[in-house]
């Protein structure tokens, strides 16, 4: 199977609820370029629903958010010609996160879509739809930014610390 953006983060920075292979709690979303855009596919659980039938507009944010940081990150990397993963480290984090809600989400599988629409020093911005039964939902713009190298180092030291199950 064909690694996610997010199989690229180094263990010691792959908490994340969203992304990270690390959370046991978390989402665990994985990004893929499609073309000049990013993807991916997540099914929602009973526990994100909002009313029956509608997905919690918290797990909309939050998919939105974490497909767009790995996508900054890929795109990142492509930008520079370097393969994913390489050092050093690009890792995203959210500078902002803005979500226009169109129509209730349906529970069932969702499609993230994400398209880069500026690279510029440590900021990549990435504009994101998510679709359900071939509809647009939501739309969301993330300003995404590059962790500094000493607070990568702060974070890696923080992650030597924790103990499998531990999320904090």
């Amino acid at each position: 199977m064909e690694k996610g953006f997010q199989d690229y983060y180094p263990d010691d920075l792959s908490w994340c609820y969203g992304c990270g292979r690390k959370n046991e709690q978390g989402l665990k979303i994985k990004s893929f370029w499609d073309g000049d855009e990013s993807v991916c596919y997540f099914e929602p659980r009973p526990y994100h629903m909002a009313v029956p039938g509608i997905v919690y507009g918290g797990l909309i944010a939050s998919l939105i958010d974490c497909h767009s940081t790995g996508t900054a990150s890929a795109a990142a990397y492509r930008a520079e010609g370097r393969e994913m993963g390489s050092l050093p480290v690009f890792r995203f984090v959210t500078a902002s996160l803005h979500v226009d809600y169109l129509r209730p989400t349906p529970m069932g599988p969702l499609e993230i879509r994400g398209r880069v629409s500026e690279i510029k020093g440590r900021k990549v911005v990435v504009d994101s739809t998510v679709i359900a039964n071939g509809e647009i939902c939501a739309k969301g713009r993330v300003v995404a930014v590059n962790i500094p190298e000493d607070l990568l180092q702060s974070a890696a030291d923080h992650a030597a610390r924790l103990k499998p199950g531990d999320n904090g």
